[in-house]
């Protein structure tokens, strides 16, 4: 399965008129944003698991990333409510599920495979800091290595944000709404632009805050099955 796949174009999803799909899994739905592969896939997805619904036990071959968007995510590892942030690494594996019920930005298979290093973050206990660069700007880092960055942006309202995705950037809206290059971003929008593009976005005026990603669209390979 493809979809969205060709990285080579800007592309914008309004995420909440996408068709929730069913997993493999009874009471697991999914919303694809983009996809190289079938149920092993490079992947970026929203996923919403009812009230009292687990996958089964597996293992995250590439790797996964996700940040609870609502509700409570459960596995071995604990409880995650709305605002963690969490990167399970290559060859990890758990039994995920929700009690309560939850919704996830999932992404998979984007890792580097020699990467081992566990990540949970609750952001709602973390601060921000002001950009040095952008003063209308507040900054929560996630992650960063040689291969990308990660974090949560907070924009001003009216705040411009002039950016180059020389190695391609996504953005998605966790409150509020932002403009870009014509088009209007609401809460839960997702916009990836391509290697060599630009970001030029205007924060609404409640202003936004972004979950962002930078600097991995170098790195696209489908996932390995055999």
């Amino acid at each position: 399965m493809e979809h969205n796949a060709n990285f080579s174009e800007r592309v914008l999803v309004h995420s909440d008129e996408v068709e929730w799909l069913n997993s493999p899994m009874p009471g697991v739905e999914r919303r694809m944003l983009d996809r190289i592969g079938d149920e092993v896939a490079r992947a970026t997805t929203i996923v919403r698991y009812a009230p009292g619904s687990h996958f089964s036990p597996h293992v995250h071959t590439g790797g996964e990333e996700f940040f609870v968007m609502d509700g409570v995510f459960q596995d071995e590892h604990g409880d995650f409510p709305a605002g963690c942030y969490v990167r399970n690494p290559p060859t990890s594996s758990h039994t995920p599920g929700s009690e309560p019920g939850c919704t996830i930005l999932v992404k998979l298979w984007q890792y580097d495979m020699a990467d081992r290093t566990m990540v949970m973050i609750d952001t709602n206990k973390m601060g921000s800091v002001r950009d040095a660069d952008r003063k209308d700007i507040s900054v929560m880092p996630l992650f960063q290595d040689d291969r990308e960055t990660v974090q949560i942006e907070t924009w001003d309202p009216g705040a411009r944000v002039v950016l180059d995705a020389a190695e391609g950037a996504e953005m998605f809206v966790l409150d509020g709404s932002l403009e870009e290059s014509g088009d209007l971003l609401r809460k839960h929008s997702w916009l990836r632009v391509p290697i060599g593009g630009k970001i030029d976005a205007t924060a609404g005026m409640d202003g936004a805050k972004i979950w962002m990603k930078t600097r991995h669209l170098r790195f696209i390979d489908p996932p390995v099955t055999t």
